[in-house]
């Protein structure tokens, strides 16, 4: 008899009638019940296995996880890192001999003096003489522009002696805004600008604003019995209220806004077509050394081609990731009318490239050595851990180097100062320079991307061996079924 009689629970495969040479023919077992009793051993493999695992990423989640929430881990504490110089210029020559004390820049400190001694998180004040610039405006705008501090605050050497003079002679066309001017750059980092330094300024501003004119309000109205004086106060009452006010100066607007993915999560992309780069070209690859009517490829050479298709391929995706920015109208060509680091870009010409008809020959080669960088890390890793470890590293590699890239260290914990080495952190501040006219370090990031290259370079030949050696040997890097 081909089946014999069985219990009601007993397992027997189910084999096939002869086949023609009159042998049995085999075929695939017969399914069971989840609880019989021949896979019991299986459902305990199967349950250790899934605890194992699922233990493993909930460990990795909260770990790497952390990595991206603990940047801004009590951010307001930190504020004080970013630099804004507050100038006081004012009664500085020739507006020193006008017989009246200023006033507008003593207020104007000591609220910032206040602000400090508060104990309140606030951002980082510093007070400057005017001398420490030559009580010159414009070299202070060049300190803001080389990075110096992330913003100015100058009251003008004028600021008092004009609002004297308003309610004088009755000048009908005196300007508050002619009194005090902030200076900053929002490109350099629009993020830390709008979401923590533009409220605490713009808050310290409407202060400054309101003290000021109170004092003012009542130091004029003191001679408010004098028909002259209280003449020329009707003729031009903004002398009293507001008094003051602040012109900005945006040296490097954050523009045009499709920017945006240019220097932030359009990156995200670039890492993940670096990772996933290794997957398409992988078997191409394998082809030299899998013998199909051919002899295998030296495996010396083998990883000679392999480093240099891979390289050739970032060149190429490079450019076509370089290429969407130009399609959607970011200014690559024709250059913005500023003659000079301070003075205001105009937007109505699109950004300020840095480099003339060459930025985007610059910018293709900062992604191009972004992509080096970025990419031959994944490719080792990859090699050295396989599937499915390689999309754990994608994980850590993307919420690493986006949660120093994309955020201000200054103002993360110090825990995160190796961000400063990381490759993404150096394609994005090389990216707000070339397309924004920023204070170049573009020397720097171009050296960090290409040490990494070189670093990762120097470990290609031994993953690839050992890659080869798990392949040879039948390692697997995840449970054997």
């Amino acid at each position: 008899m081909l089946f014999q009689s069985r219990k009601k629970n007993d397992w027997v495969p189910d084999v096939g009638g002869p086949a023609a040479d009159g042998k049995p023919m085999e075929s695939n077992p017969v399914p069971v019940g989840f609880w019989h009793p021949s896979l019991r051993k299986v459902r305990h493999r199967v349950f250790r296995e899934w605890v194992t695992t699922t233990a493993f990423l909930m460990a990795f989640i909260l770990a790497v996880l952390s990595i991206y929430w603990g940047v801004f881990f009590k951010v307001e504490n930190r504020l004080s890192h970013l630099l804004v110089y507050v100038v006081d210029m004012d009664g500085a020559a020739p507006f020193d001999n006008t017989g009246n004390a200023p006033f507008v820049g003593p207020t104007i400190t000591q609220l910032v003096q206040k602000q400090l001694s508060s104990g309140m998180p606030t951002l980082g004040w510093g007070i400057r003489s005017g001398s420490d610039f030559n009580n010159d405006v414009l070299e202070v705008r060049q300190a803001v522009y080389n990075w110096d501090a992330w913003a100015a605050i100058i009251i003008n050497p004028n600021a008092s002696a004009l609002l004297y003079q308003a309610v004088a002679t009755g000048n009908a066309s005196y300007d508050p805004l002619g009194a005090c001017q902030l200076v900053y750059q929002d490109a350099r980092d629009d993020t830390n600008w709008y979401d923590f330094m533009l409220p605490l300024i713009s808050q310290f501003m409407t202060q400054a604003t309101s003290q000021v004119g109170q004092q003012w309000a009542r130091m004029a109205l003191q001679n408010a019995s004098d028909p002259t004086i209280l003449a020329n106060i009707q003729a031009a009452p903004q002398a009293i209220s507001p008094a003051i006010g602040f012109s900005e100066f945006n040296l490097r607007p954050f523009f045009p806004y499709t920017g945006i993915p240019a220097v932030s999560i359009g990156l995200i992309y670039l890492i993940i077509i670096s990772f996933f780069s290794f997957s398409f070209y992988l078997p191409i690859h394998m082809t030299y050394i899998n013998p199909q009517n051919h002899p295998p490829l030296k495996f010396y050479q083998m990883i000679i081609w392999r480093w240099f298709a891979t390289m050739s391929a970032y060149f190429m995706l490079s450019l076509a990731y370089s290429f969407v920015s130009m399609a959607f109208q970011i200014n690559f060509t024709h250059t913005n009318p500023i003659t000079s680091e301070t003075q205001v870009t105009d937007v109505a010409y699109g950004n300020p490239v840095a480099y003339g008809h060459g930025t985007f020959l610059v910018y293709w080669m900062l992604n191009f050595f972004g992509m080096i960088a970025l990419g031959l890390a994944c490719e080792n890793m990859a090699m050295i851990v396989g599937a499915p470890w390689m999309g754990l590293w994608l994980i850590f590699w993307v919420i690493t180097n986006v949660s120093t890239s994309f955020y201000d260290i200054e103002i993360a914990p110090a825990f995160y100062r190796w961000g400063y080495a990381w490759p993404l952190h150096s394609i994005v501040e090389g990216s707000r320079q070339i397309l924004f006219g920023l204070h170049s370090r573009i020397g720097l990031d171009f050296g960090i991307l290409i040490v990494w290259g070189a670093v990762n370079t120097a470990f290609f030949p031994f993953c690839c061996w050992f890659m080869r050696w798990k392949k040879q040997r039948g390692v697997t890097e995840y449970w054997e079924s």
